[in-house]
């Protein structure tokens, strides 16, 4: 129990390494928003995705996983994937909205912010396989392909329409954080464990996918993603609605039969 402890009490570099390269990551898109350069900014938030992906992994594969570490992660993961995306959307497009911009991008913060706090109290206490509500990185990566997207002249839409698409896409993706729609978290894929000579070459496909058209293909990635989890929830209220249907004409049948 004391090396317990002393373990979870302890600092580790190399995960914390990941998690600081996450954080910077997220302050460097905060700058370059400032200086207009929103595709740089866009860049860095999916940069922070990559480096945040990495920390928790490294830390359970070298066994250096810490109360630190976890803290540290979730504060990273506000700047990163709550503030960021956010100042970047508002410096980009919605401070044209007036109120209805930084309300807009207040409602992301918030959603951000609820979310990592719900994540953090149901540690150990909900299905590892499903998140509970849109995680922020997924939620972060919508807003800043929203972005990418647009400044690479991949959308065709009037300059009229565009602050209002941010608007929704920026609403859409902090109401989602705060959900319990499940979406898929990828956990079940352990990178200590040996897998097939298939599933390599698929990894290999999909960087060739991504790297033909970055912002395009990252971003409808990420919209099927941030859609999936509702068909998830849909999916399992009809399943529970026949489950039901069925126990009550079980019950029904049992109790004619007596």
């Amino acid at each position: 129990m004391p090396d317990e402890r002393q373990r979870r009490r302890s600092i580790y570099l190399l995960p914390n390494a990941f998690t600081t390269a996450n954080l910077f990551a997220g302050f460097y898109a905060v700058v370059q928003s400032m200086n207009q350069h929103f595709e740089v900014a866009a860049i860095a938030i999916f940069l922070a995705m990559v480096f945040d992906s990495m920390d928790g992994r490294v830390a359970r594969l070298t066994n250096t996983q810490s109360a630190f570490g976890e803290q540290y992660d979730s504060l990273a993961d506000m700047l990163s994937f709550g503030m960021a995306p956010a100042l970047v959307m508002y410096q980009w497009s919605l401070q044209g909205l007036g109120r209805w911009g930084w309300l807009a991008a207040f409602i992301y913060v918030a959603g951000a912010a609820l979310r990592l706090a719900r994540f953090n109290a149901n540690i150990g206490k909900v299905d590892k396989q499903y998140f509970q509500g849109l995680p922020s990185p997924a939620a972060a990566a919508l807003v800043a392909g929203f972005v990418w997207l647009s400044v690479d002249n991949k959308l065709s839409l009037s300059d009229g329409v565009i602050p209002w698409a941010a608007f929704a896409m920026t609403v859409y993706a902090g109401v989602a954080m705060v959900s319990n729609a499940p979406f898929f978290s990828g956990k079940s894929f352990a990178l200590g464990r040996s897998v097939p000579f298939w599933m390599l070459l698929l990894v290999v496909a999909v960087f060739v996918f991504v790297s033909s058209d970055p912002p395009v293909v990252l971003f409808f990635l990420f919209v099927l993603y941030s859609l999936s989890g509702w068909f998830v929830w849909v999916w399992r209220l009809r399943r529970a609605r026949r489950l039901g249907q069925r126990m009550r004409a079980e019950a029904e049948e049992h109790s004619t039969e007596k």
